[in-house]
C-alpha cells in the first residue's frame, strides 16, 4: 500500500471537516445601530457596544458623527442622543465610513489598530502587520 502524499492527506482532511466547524474568515463585523426616534431626536442604545467593537474612544466617534450628520449629540446614561431624526441606515453608513478612515489598516485590511500621534500627525498603527499610516481625515 502506497503512502499518500502530504497534499492528498491535506485534501482528505479538508473534506472530513464538519461543515458546522468551518469558520467565516471575516471576523470583524460592526454592530448595527439599535435605537428609536423620540420626538425630534434619535436615541441610540448600543453606542458603547459599537465603540468597544471598533476599539475607539466614544468621544472620538461622537465627534465624527456630529460632524458628518450635522447634528448636535450628547451621551446620557449609556445612550447616544442625536439632536434630529436620522435613519438607522444613514448612521450605519457613517459608522462604516468611520471604520474605513480610523480603524481598518490600509495595508492589510485588519481592524487590529490604534490611533497614535507622531509629530502632531494622527496615525493608524496596525498591531497585525506593524504598518503606520497617516489618517486622511481631519476631526
Amino acid at each position: 500500500m502506497a503512502i499518500p502524499s502530504y497534499d492528498e492527506m491535506l485534501e482528505k482532511a479538508y473534506k472530513e471537516i464538519p461543515s458546522d466547524l468551518i469558520i467565516n474568515k471575516e471576523r470583524f463585523e460592526i454592530p448595527r445601530v439599535r435605537g428609536h426616534i423620540e420626538g425630534n431626536k434619535t436615541v441610540i442604545s448600543n453606542f458603547f457596544q459599537i465603540t468597544k467593537t471598533l476599539n475607539r474612544d466614544p468621544k472620538h466617534l461622537l465627534k465624527f458623527l456630529q460632524r458628518e450628520l450635522a447634528t448636535p449629540a450628547t451621551i446620557q446614561n449609556e445612550l447616544l442622543i442625536l439632536g434630529s431624526k436620522i435613519s438607522a441606515a444613514k448612521i450605519n453608513a457613517k459608522i462604516e465610513e468611520y471604520a474605513k478612515l480610523f480603524v481598518i489598516c490600509p495595508e492589510c485590511g485588519k481592524p487590529d489598530t490604534s490611533l497614535i500621534r507622531e509629530k502632531g500627525v494622527l496615525m493608524i498603527k496596525c498591531h497585525a502587520c506593524g504598518a503606520k499610516h497617516p489618517v486622511k481625515a481631519k476631526l
